[in-house]
């Protein structure tokens, strides 16, 4: 069986999942623990504005009926609401409530607890150094959509 080296996409994917893991299992303790690892992934997308269901599944690479699943679900949990789009009164954002921006709160926290665990485990420098390189522009494409 050939064995494949270790890629930039391989290391990333289990850093991520190795921080959802850690964020999903302090939920309970926050009250919270009803958010599904795929209701986790979409209220990353929101970014604190309302969403369009489209763009959601866009960037989360799933149906848009996916999407409107996940997001009645949620709904139902009082997490998030439906608003009409000022520019297209057809089209229906998602954002969140009061309910839903607490959670947000208690999840933003949870992650920052989780970067001091890792900074314990790599060091200071080492995490304050990944952010950097993480967050510069990785194509000329993002670097022009970071500009406005």
């Amino acid at each position: 069986m050939k064995q494949h080296k270790k890629l930039l996409r391989h290391l990333l994917m289990a850093r991520t999942e190795w921080m959802e893991k850690r964020v999903m299992e302090r939920a309970p303790v926050s009250g919270y623990g009803f958010v599904t690892p795929a209701m986790n992934r979409m209220f990353a997308h929101l970014r604190g504005r309302p969403v369009g269901l489209s763009e959601i599944a866009r960037d989360l690479d799933i149906s848009r009926q996916a999407v409107h699943q996940l997001a009645n679900e949620a709904a139902q949990l009082g997490l998030v609401e439906f608003v009409p789009s000022e520019a297209d009164g057809r089209v229906k954002l998602l954002r969140f409530t009061q309910k839903g921006w607490a959670m947000s709160d208690s999840a933003a926290q949870a992650f920052e607890e989780i970067e001091n665990e890792l900074a314990d485990h790599i060091g200071k420098k080492d995490l304050q150094d990944l952010k950097r390189i993480l967050g510069k522009s990785w194509s000329d494409t993002e670097r022009s959509d970071n500009e406005h």
